[in-house]
């Protein structure tokens, strides 16, 4: 799967204007994962559908229809033409569709979040997965072209993939420019294959009729189900084309898949199915058994390079996606690079990079080829795309202000298809289902004790503080001694006084003559524009707070935002401003309201959690850091 429920990878490419350079660019980033498909996806289906006996012509046929269907019903008619249209703002993906959902409701939900936050959790599963089975799949053509290599293919896609994660902290910005064509000429080289292959068998074409995908299911029962989650592989990645919507807008990713993609994947799938009628041996690796045995190994390098570039679409939506979740308050915040002083969604987060190569070698390591990790692929991206058809429900209904009967006779065909293909990659649990599903409960669970934590943390601290202007009334009855200078003081909730300011006029027994209290807040939008960004409100001679709003796809960078507030009369001078910052030191208690691993899990996070100072982009030179204990 590519992206993220809201990823940034797309601005790794450099801003195009024109409708084909956008068109050319989401050939490149979007459609990775889902163009990487026909590497395995189609001898898994049919290998699991013959459950080791021979291949039938009812089988190739039945999984081709069922594989042509799902490409038409889940992706092209549920995301390209109907959730393209669901925006947040011109940005998509689950955390998008969550926000939107929660602003068309006029409320936060619980339920939506618990969705959203499902649906990320997920993704971060699907993360490990896919650079893994990807790579994976390109590296064996190896065993086709010299069997001797068979040995080799192991050590060299955890090679391929140290490399790939080891260069992130440099930025992407030069491969991302080489996206687009290495892509065309993939999918170019798709659909040139298939055609050469379909006349091995050119009856193959009769699975365009959607009865032999009924009778197949019909007629197998329980095999039926299990060969449905092999052919969903063929759709993973299709929720990134939701997901990008805001980096290259609906059109291009409609007209690259409508008329470039989608036809070279279906074509490429035919050929595969004409080659295994005409020669059920070449089950054994469909898609490599199509190449002309003199042009293997190019093959096999240009599908390296699919693969890696969908690998990186992938990584880059996982930045992205915590960082999203960072500013909606899901997580603690996490170190952020920037790679490039142009292009904002160019960042590295370098603990999310370290995790996610040792999940992905893990991966690599414990299942060693990619027929048995396509077990384990499936279930987190299948429950991303039920996540995103219940929250699609609420918009549609609330946002589109339809009718609810209409609203349900809409999304209820595309529900029982993501259910459907959910249950059916259940039934890989036990045989590597249970991975994705284990990273995706440690992160809803790091996510849930973060949110519950911080709540009664919240709670613990509220009944401690002062209210600011009971604080401001009695300093102008008896006012400290006065220093020169603007102080910052952070805060969550301007209504009270910061523990950084107590703690100053305890300990130091001054008052700037110049006080702000300062609050940031992220937006349940994408972005916010420049004219929301600050709002000033003056309380007396010495005191003011400032709001600073982003969005929640954005980065916040408190200087430049303070810079903003000189249109609105306040002479920001960094060079004469002191920024009072709180840092608390938590101790678990049997009476937290958490059980107690929970609070050690929780204050571990919050020990982990970059400093404020570097997350909001202050320089550290005009921080003072004032230090508290709190016992949770």
């Amino acid at each position: 799967m590519a992206v993220s429920t809201t990823s940034q990878e797309a601005q790794d490419v450099p801003v195009a204007t024109g409708f084909w350079a956008l068109t050319l660019g989401s050939i490149g980033v979007v459609f990775g994962d889902i163009g990487t498909s026909p590497l395995y996806a189609l001898r898994e289906a049919v290998a699991g559908a013959a459950q080791g006996q021979p291949v039938t012509r009812i089988i190739v046929l039945g999984v081709l229809s069922l594989i042509l269907w799902s490409l038409l019903i889940v992706v092209t008619a549920k995301y390209v033409l109907l959730l393209l249209r669901a925006d947040n703002n011109g940005e998509g993906g689950t955390l998008s569709l969550m926000a939107l959902g929660q602003r068309a409701l006029g409320r936060r939900s619980l339920l939506l979040l618990a969705l959203g936050v499902v649906g990320a959790s997920m993704f971060i599963g699907d993360s490990m997965i896919t650079p893994a089975i990807s790579v994976l799949s390109a590296v064996e053509g190896l065993k086709l072209a010299t069997p001797a290599l068979e040995h080799y293919v192991v050590p060299l896609t955890v090679f391929i993939l140290f490399a790939l994660f080891a260069v992130q902290s440099r930025g992407t910005a030069r491969v991302a420019s080489a996206f687009g064509p290495v892509m065309v000429v993939w999918f170019a080289s798709l659909a040139v294959l298939g055609i050469l292959n379909i006349s091995d068998d050119p009856t193959v074409l009769a699975a365009i009729n959607p009865w032999y995908a009924l009778h197949f299911l019909l007629s197998h029962g329980t095999v039926g189900l299990v060969t449905l989650g092999a052919v969903f592989l063929a759709v993973t990645g299709g929720e990134a084309l939701y997901a990008d919507l805001g980096h290259f807008g609906r059109r291009p990713i409609q007209t690259g898949w409508l008329y470039f993609v989608l036809p070279s994947l279906l074509i490429n799938y035919f050929g595969q199915g004409a080659l295994v009628l005409s020669n059920p041996a070449a089950l054994e690796n469909s898609f490599y058994r199509m190449v002309p045995e003199i042009l293997l190994l190019p093959a096999i390098v240009l599908a390296t390079a699919a693969t890696v570039i969908a690998s990186q679409a992938v990584i880059t939506g996982a930045y992205s996606l915590v960082r999203q979740a960072v500013q909606l308050g899901l997580l603690p915040r996490f170190e952020v690079r920037y790679t490039s002083e142009t292009h904002a969604g160019q960042i590295y987060l370098p603990r999310v990079n370290t995790l996610l190569l040792l999940g992905v070698m893990l991966l690599v390591l414990l299942f060693r080829t990619s027929s048995n990790l396509a077990s384990a692929y499936g279930i987190a991206v299948s429950t991303t795309m039920l996540v995103d058809g219940i929250m699609g429900f609420v918009v549609i209904w609330k946002l589109w202000n339809l009718r609810a009967a209409t609203a349900v006779a809409i999304i209820i065909p595309f529900v029982v298809v993501d259910v459907t293909f959910f249950s059916a990659n259940l039934l890989k649990l036990f045989e590597g289902a249970w991975v994705p599903l284990m990273f995706g409960v440690a992160m809803a669970m790091m996510i849930w004790t973060w949110r519950r934590g911080s709540a009664i943390l919240t709670r613990k601290t509220r009944g401690e503080e002062v209210p600011l202007r009971t604080l401001i009334t009695s300093l102008e009855r008896r006012p400290p001694h006065v220093v020169k200078g603007t102080a910052v003081f952070l805060t969550s909730d301007p209504n009270f006084v910061p523990t950084s300011l107590l703690h100053n006029l305890k300990h130091n027994k001054v008052l700037h003559e110049h006080n702000v209290i300062l609050t940031i807040e992220t937006a349940q939008t994408p972005r916010v524009d420049l004219a929301e960004r600050v709002r000033i409100e003056t309380i007396s001679e010495k005191f003011s707070t400032v709001r600073l709003r982003f969005g929640f796809m954005e980065s916040p960078n408190v200087p430049r935002a303070l810079a903003v507030a000189r249109k609105l009369g306040w002479q920001f001078d960094i060079m004469s401003t002191s920024f009072f910052v709180s840092r608390r030191k938590l101790k678990p208690s049997a009476q937290s309201g958490m059980p107690l691993w929970q609070d050690r899990v929780f204050i571990a996070m919050s020990r982990s959690a970059n400093d404020a100072t570097d997350y909001f982009q202050i320089p550290t030179g005009r921080v003072v850091e004032v230090g508290t204990q709190v016992t949770i």
